[in-house]
């Protein structure tokens, strides 16, 4: 394996995140989480964020997958990734954003309509980070259907 591949290698799973040995996908959101929770960028901020690491997540975790196996649990720069969006126009709190994770958690775990046929008809590091980002938007959405009824 060369330089490069361990790079992008260590890029996808997060350095170490990924090998955890129980739920390195939820580790992988909660870094998001707490990055966002630490910095509560404004929505272009956020959005300039998301922009490099969801390119760099398409690039690496392709990169990832063929050494790791297909959409390999390992890879978990899709979740910190896809938890961007999920908080992007909701309030900075801390309650909205630890709602954003939750929801966003289980989204990404259950899969609705259309969000499991999208994984398998799209191959490679683009399958791995899109899913995640339509589980986001699915987050999102539920929470803004709360602040404009509650």
């Amino acid at each position: 394996m060369t330089l490069n591949t361990r790079f992008q290698q260590a890029i996808a799973t997060i350095g170490f995140l990924g090998y955890l040995p129980h739920a390195p996908g939820t580790f992988g959101t909660a870094a998001a989480f707490l990055l966002i929770l630490a910095l509560k960028p404004g929505n272009f901020e956020l959005f300039i964020i998301f922009l490099p690491v969801f390119l760099l997540g398409v690039l690496t975790s392709h990169t990832a997958e063929k050494k790791l196996g297909k959409d390999s649990g390992h890879i978990v720069i899709d979740e910190f990734s896809g938890y961007l969006p999920a908080v992007l126009f909701v309030p900075k709190s801390a309650g909205y954003l630890l709602a954003a994770f939750v929801l966003f958690r289980i989204i990404d775990i259950v899969k609705p309509p259309p969000i499991r046929k999208m994984e398998r008809l799209i191959s490679g590091g683009a399958g791995i980070m899109l899913d995640d980002i339509v589980a986001a938007v699915y987050a999102n959405l539920l929470i803004q259907l709360w602040r404009l009824f509650f």
